[in-house]
This record gives structure tokens, C-alpha cells and sequence, in this order.
């Protein structure tokens, strides 16, 4: 359904965001750490007009869901997103009437691309070009993870927000987290992305591993009397921490270490091997990998033409990412099909499908 068929009236205002994936730098943001995103090729389309009563309506056409919210009583699921944007904003001093908006996005949802990040920067993307709203993009997505964070219970940190207002598909944007400064890189030479779906899907909210792992990275940098833990590099230097905190904090230092190693230009081989040791320790360290993945990735290692692969997102299920030699597109087809043999059901996601 179209958003005339859903409210009655035509949009006022159309606006986009990307999904993005994570090449290096995960779980590193909530930190004050260093990240390496892209931006995917799929994106959240938002169409909004004002309401005619005085409740917002928000529909999304993937899930054939309308929802009716007032102010005083906060929606949860794909709502809840929308709906932290626009009480943050008028929380802000602008002033924001009931509003309809229609969405749509072929950001797949649950597999670490930033779905929700991608609907918060349309949602406000809308907002401002609707309302002439003086933000700038950094600030869309200081206020998008504010709206994650207060609205959505994901204790989450500034990247995904970020990559989705600023990053672009043909270049990786390294972000120090704590100070927002950002440079445009190139992918190394030779090499493009592959993104492939796991089939196991995620959910970060709430209850899930996610926070805890924020909680246990806390506690590590108060115990190591630390700001965060993107202040040392040293990973010696967590020995004296009790499990499960060594091996968190380990993570991230060396996590943090990789990214700045590749943010200074490193070959596809050796920006490969950063991948691959990402993994490892996300997988051992860090605790965020599943069966399902830690398969995936292992056929795309031993495959001819990938440098490099690895779990991106928040973890527990969701998508790879791997390096590739440029051209080679044709790796994605002989993985999956190994993947698939294996008992799995997995998905190309990037490069997109025709």
C-alpha cells in the first residue's frame, strides 16, 4: 500500500537513508573507540505529512503495520524509533504537530546492517526538510542514537547513526568515536565488499547480550580507572582484570589497535588479515559469534579471492563481510552455494541482486 492508499492524502516530503556495514571496529564505539564503516547499497524511504488529528500514524510497509501514537503513551517495535526522533526533537525547543509517516526499506532487519539506524536518519532527514529544522548531519545522528538509546532500550554507541547520515558506498569513513573527527577513505586497491546474510537473525534490544557486553567494557575501564577503554593500547595491559572482563577489554583494545592500523592504508592482504583477526576475537573475546557465522566466515577465508572475512554488527547472527579482489564477484555464488550444502540458508546482500 502507498501512502495515499494508507492516509488519504498525498506526502508533503520524501526522504532516504543508507543502511551500512562495519569493515573493522566492532563493539568499539560504545568505548570512545575507532570505527571503519561503509554504506550498503539498500536504504529506509520515509514520506511524511502532517496529521489530521492529534495523533501521529506511522505505517511500515514491510510489515504491513499501521500504528497510532500519542504523545503520553510511547509505541514500541519499528514505531518506537520514529517516535524517539520526534520527542527528542521537540524536547530540543522545535516544534513538531502530529504527523503521518510511511516507510519503506530494503535494509534487511536483524542481521547488523543498521536498520534502525537508517530509519532514524530518514525519519529525521524527513523532519528537517520538512520543517526547515536547522541540524546539521552530525547532529541527525547524535539525536537518531539518543532516540535508539531512550526509546528503543539499545544502550547503543554513535556509529551506525553516523555511517548512515555521512558515509557513502564507494569509500569507508574512519570515525573516532569520542571526538566525531572523520576522514573518507579509500577501499584498498584492488579490493570490494561482499556482504552475505547468515540466515540467523538478531535482536539487540533490551535484554540481549548486547547491553551486557556495554556493561561489562564499563566495568573493565572503571576497574583499569579508565575514562574508556580506547584509552590504552597495550592488551597486556588487561591481564590483571578477572574473566570475562580481561577478554572484553582485550577485544576492544586490539580492535581499536586494527583499525588504526588499516586507517593508516594498508594493502587488500593485509587489511584482510585485520578482518580475520577480528573475527577471531570477536568470536573468542568478545562472545558475539554463533555457529551459523563462524561457518560462514570460514568458507569465505579459504576461498581463492578473499582476503579477508568477518562477522559485522552487534553479533549474535546477522551478516559477513568479506574483502574480495575486484571482479570477483563470482565468489559470492560458489560461497553460498558451500554454505547452504553445509545445512545453512544465506543470502547475497551485497553486491545487490538484479
Amino acid at each position: 500500500m502507498n501512502f495515499q492508499q494508507v492516509f488519504g492524502n498525498p506526502p508533503q516530503i520524501e526522504a532516504s537513508a543508507p543502511g551500512r556495514v562495519n569493515l573493522l571496529g566492532e563493539h568499539t564505539d560504545y568505548n570512545d573507540g575507532f570505527v571503519l564503516p561503509t554504506a550498503i547499497p539498500q536504504r529506509t524511504t520515509v514520506q511524511i505529512s502532517l496529521s489530521r488529528d492529534l495523533q501521529h500514524h506511522f505505517y511500515s510497509e514491510n510489515l504491513n503495520e499501521k500504528v497510532s501514537v500519542s504523545s503520553d503513551r510511547p509505541p514500541s517495535g519499528f514505531a518506537s524509533y520514529i517516535f524517539g526522533c520526534i520527542e527528542l526533537l521537540i524536547k530540543s525547543g522545535y516544534t513538531i504537530p502530529p504527523l503521518n509517516v510511511w516507510v519503506n526499506s530494503t535494509v534487511p532487519i536483524g542481521l547488523g546492517l543498521s536498520s534502525s539506524a537508517a530509519l532514524e536518519i530518514a525519519t529525521l532527514r524527513g523532519l528537517r526538510l520538512l520543517f526547515n529544522l536547522p541540524l546539521n548531519d552530525v547532529e541527525l545522528a547524535q539525536i537518531g542514537q539518543q532516540a535508539e538509546i531512550q526509546y528503543a532500550g539499545l544502550n547503543c554507541g554513535i556509529m551506525d547513526q553516523m555511517a548512515s547520515s555521512l558515509a557513502d558506498t564507494d569509500s569507508m569513513l574512519f570515525l573516532d568515536t569520542r571526538t566525531l573527527e572523520r576522514r573518507v577513505l579509500p577501499f584498498p586497491e584492488g579490493a570490494e565488499i561482499l556482504v552475505i546474510d547468515s540466515g540467523v537473525h538478531h535482536a539487540l534490544a533490551k535484554d540481549s547480550g548486547y547491553n551486557q557486553r556495554r556493561a561489562e567494557c564499563e566495568e573493565a575501564a572503571r576497574r583499569l580507572h579508565l575514562l574508556a577503554l580506547r584509552d590504552i593500547t597495550d592488551p597486556h595491559a588487561v591481564e590483571i582484570l578477572p574473566e570475562p572482563l580481561q577478554r572484553r577489554a582485550r577485544h576492544v583494545i586490539t580492535e581499536n589497535n586494527r583499525v588504526l592500523e588499516a586507517a593508516q592504508g594498508v594493502s587488500a592482504a593485509r587489511f584482510g588479515e585485520l578482518m580475520n583477526a577480528s573475527h577471531a576475537s570477536q568470536r573468542d573475546d568478545y562472545e558475539v559469534s554463533v555457529v551459523a557465522v563462524d561457518t560462514l566466515v570460514a568458507i569465505l577465508q579459504k576461498t581463492p579471492g578473499v582476503f579477508g572475512a568477518r562477522l559485522t554488527g552487534g553479533g549474535f547472527g546477522g551478516a559477513c563481510v568479506a574483502l574480495i579482489a575486484t571482479g570477483e564477484q563470482a565468489i559470492a555464488t560458489d560461497v553460498l552455494e558451500q554454505y547452504n550444502h553445509a545445512g545453512y540458508v544465506g543470502r547475497i546482500l551485497v553486491p545487490t541482486q538484479s
